[in-house]
């Protein structure tokens, strides 16, 4: 049985997800641009090719949060839909949660396109 407390928690996972996604995403740019100045600058090839492998492991990272992030907002909806069968729709924990699965599905369509 779906309560308010289950949708403040896939919400709140929702929203750490696409956080840590962000994060990710800032990283590997990050990364890749140091790589790239290591290679202009000549570096040891050490060096460079742990450089690499921190940014593949950064790049790896990236379609595993959205793995976890289609499925929170999968379990997200569910927890919407059984709220609306029981006639549960109302509060600001309802209108937070439909906010968060249309930021999640704007994000999903735009990485798409």
């Amino acid at each position: 049985m779906a309560t308010i407390r289950n949708l403040k928690i896939k919400t709140a996972s929702c929203k750490r997800i696409v956080k840590e996604l962000h994060s990710y995403e800032k990283e590997v740019g990050w990364e890749a641009s140091k790589t790239a100045g290591m290679k202009e600058k000549g570096a040891d090839p050490y060096d460079l090719k742990q450089q690499e492998n921190v940014l593949a492991e950064s790049r790896m990272m990236i379609p595993d949060c959205r793995k976890r992030l289609e499925s929170s907002l999968a379990d997200l909806k569910g927890i919407l839909a059984e709220l609306e069968e029981a006639n549960q729709k109302e509060g600001p924990e309802v209108t937070e949660a439909e906010s968060t699965v249309a930021v999640v599905e704007k994000l999903f369509e735009t990485s798409e396109s």
